[in-house]
This record gives C-alpha cells, structure tokens and sequence, in this order.
C-alpha cells in the first residue's frame, strides 16, 4: 500500500484537511493490521486558532505540532481518551489534524465514530505521539476514488474558542454513516 507523501502534509492545513477524507489510516502491529478509510476531520490552524492546543505555545504535549509535518500527534482527553492528529505545514507553524471518525475497512473492532472511539478501535495510543507517518508501522495511503460531496460545518467542543468557534474547519463526507455526528 502506498504511503502519503510528506509533502502531502506540507500544504495549508484545511486543503490537508479536506484531501484527508477518504484517505486509508493504517496502523500495523507484528501480524495485526488495522485499516480505516477518513471520513471525518477538523483542522487546527495554529498558535493565533484560539481553539488548537498550539495557542498556548510549544509546551511538552504540544511539541509534536509545532515538529514537521507528517507526524502523529497523539494525546489524552479527559484522562481516558487518545486523540490523533497529522501535523502539518511547515516546521514551527502548530497545525494539525484532527481525525474525528473512520469507516472500518480491516481488522478494525469496535466504534470508529469519534476520535476517542476510533483510536481505541485502531489501537492507537500515547506510545505513537510523534510516530513519523511514512513509517510501516503508522502511515497514511492515498485515497482509491474521488471523494464528491464534502459537508463543512463548525468544529465540535470549542465553545471556549471565541470566533474561532464557529469556523467551518470541520469536514466529513456527506452521507457517509460513520461519521461522529451531524
């Protein structure tokens, strides 16, 4: 399978964003391999997006974002819950990728409909945050059709974020039934 091209991940975050969907995740352990197609994202701008964890400067959990693109980033919430993310743009920037949910393709168990969710289904966890993603082990395959109608909406749980909250930088494939919510 094909690995994205770190120069895929060196463009703006919200074109990176949108090429995400329907792109394959695929995280490979010994014989387990795990493989998601992305159907829904949210991108994170960077230091002046009040709702990216980058807005409060390069911080240990925050590190990964402002390193090259084409990394995971990979953290808790709530103290329970891992959350991926692809960091993108250039070095220093702070931009990342959320992926909020996936439709099962292989050996994936379990609700994909959210980013907690899904990185439980795909055994993602801590131990990858900073994984390079052109690696065997994680990485990102290009899409095999062209994704044709993309819905943009506010991203979900930035209330907190001012104007930044109702940014259209959340984007899932319409009608696809494994996305988190409408």
């Amino acid at each position: 399978m094909n690995k994205l091209s770190r120069d895929f991940y060196s463009r703006p975050t919200a074109v990176v964003a949108e090429a995400l969907l329907g792109c394959l995740l695929v995280h490979r352990r010994g014989d387990d391999e795990r493989v998601g197609k992305i159907v829904e994202v949210e991108a994170y701008l960077g230091a002046h997006d009040l709702a990216s964890h980058s807005s409060k400067g390069v911080t240990p959990r925050t590190r990964v974002m402002y390193g090259p693109p084409g990394h995971a980033y990979i953290y808790l919430i709530y103290g329970m819950h891992n959350c991926m993310n692809v960091v993108t743009e250039s070095e220093g920037n702070g931009c990342a990728v959320l992926i909020r949910a996936l439709q099962p393709i292989h050996g994936v168990h379990g609700n994909t409909r959210g980013p907690g969710l899904l990185c439980k289904a795909m055994g993602l966890d801590r131990k990858l945050d900073g994984q390079d993603l052109l690696s065997d082990t994680l990485h990102l395959a290009p899409r095999e059709e062209p994704v044709l109608h993309v819905t943009h909406r506010p991203r979900i749980g930035v209330g907190y974020a001012g104007d930044w909250a109702g940014a259209l930088l959340r984007f899932y494939i319409a009608g696809n039934p494994f996305i988190s919510r409408k």
